[in-house]
């Protein structure tokens, strides 16, 4: 009898799905029409490169040398147009914490019209060998909380073979070890160039049917242009970075190119999950924001790039200089600094 209810249930998720999968298809041939707007910004149609801070200081620091300047308030939240080392920009705050950048960068992308967006703020390290003080540039970002919490270490099987959960309507990021029973999973992603792709299909019967469009990615690549001018201004930039002193020892930080930059909604205090992003997803600096404005700048095909200071290494033990680190504001000044040449060279560029 379960046996038997088992097949009727099986049956009908595959129809469901079949069906789903026919209607979203026939919509798909049909090639729906793209809204038509009088204009392609809701508030200023000025090309712009969109800067986004994850604290005020910082970006007061921008807008105090911005030419021009004209503020809007929009859902609260405050932009400032303006010219910035001879480039049209506008500037606000993120917010802290995943939705709130994610929000934020699309009230922006709605509303201006962005040519690139540069985001910046501090972060924690989990890479051992960079200093507190040192400006980060990842290549990519990834969000590790979306996953698949399992009830033991085995590979899910929820689809009928180990590691397959296409049924479901969500894929397992490859050849990255689970977190204790926590399997990373690949973020479904859709913009105007990728929304007609099948990103994951699952096999129902004899048919493989579509369970999600656009693309299924593990991480959102900064912009291979950007990146490049990042390495011409990089030397000089460093130079003229402000030394982070503890009584008579100081440091000089550096500007580092690193491999990933990592995001969640978890303030990370724990050693042993930092030694595991840092060591199984390549992660150099953690933060709560910018993976968020990676996505939804990948969303709305505008480049992007983000500078992250590192502030301490996350969850290590309590250093009693990182309170006065945070309260000095070398941080905010070196990555304004570093914002600044960024889009000197940036607009030479154009």
């Amino acid at each position: 009898m379960r046996l038997f209810k088992l097949s009727l249930l099986l049956g009908a998720v595959g129809l469901t799905a079949g069906l789903i999968g026919c209607s979203t298809a026939t919509t798909l041939q049909k090639k729906p029409t793209a809204l038509k707007l009088k204009q392609d910004v809701l508030t200023d149609a000025t090309p712009r490169l969109g800067i986004i801070a994850a604290f005020g200081q910082e970006a007061d620091l921008l807008i105090q040398s911005t030419q021009d300047k004209h503020e809007y308030l929009i859902n609260g939240r405050k932009f400032v147009t303006g010219t910035l080392e001879n480039t049209p920009v506008v500037i606000t705050l993120s917010g802290i914490s995943m939705t709130n950048a994610a929000m934020t960068t699309q009230l922006i992308s709605d509303h201006f019209k962005l040519k690139g967006i540069v985001f910046s703020g501090i972060a924690g390290s989990l890479n051992p060998d960079y200093h507190v003080g040192d400006v980060v540039i990842a290549k990519s970002w990834i969000a590790p909380n979306e996953v698949y919490f399992n009830n033991t270490d085995n590979l899910p099987n929820a689809c009928g073979k180990a590691g397959d959960i296409s049924c479901l309507g969500i894929k397992l990021a490859d050849n990255i070890p689970a977190w204790k029973n926590q399997f990373l999973r690949e973020t479904n992603v859709m913009n105007a160039t990728n929304y007609q792709q099948v990103a994951l299909t699952s096999r129902f019967g004899d048919t493989d049917v579509p369970m999600a469009y656009g693309e299924m990615r593990v991480d959102f690549p900064v912009d291979s242009k950007m990146l490049n001018i990042v390495t011409k201004v990089q030397n000089n930039t460093q130079s003229a970075l402000e030394a982070i002193c503890s009584g008579a020892n100081c440091y000089h930080p550096k500007i580092v190119v690193g491999q990933r930059g990592v995001s969640g909604g978890a303030f990370l205090a724990n050693a042993e999950y930092r030694e595991y992003l840092h060591k199984h997803l390549k992660g150099d600096c953690v933060d709560m924001e910018t993976a968020a404005v990676a996505q939804v700048a990948y969303s709305n095909n505008i480049p992007f790039i983000a500078f992250r200071s590192l502030s301490d290494l996350a969850g290590a033990d309590h250093d009693p200089n990182v309170a006065a680190f945070f309260g000095s504001g070398i941080a905010q000044r070196n990555a304004a600094k570093l914002t600044m040449a960024f889009i000197k060279e940036w607009n030479a560029e154009q």
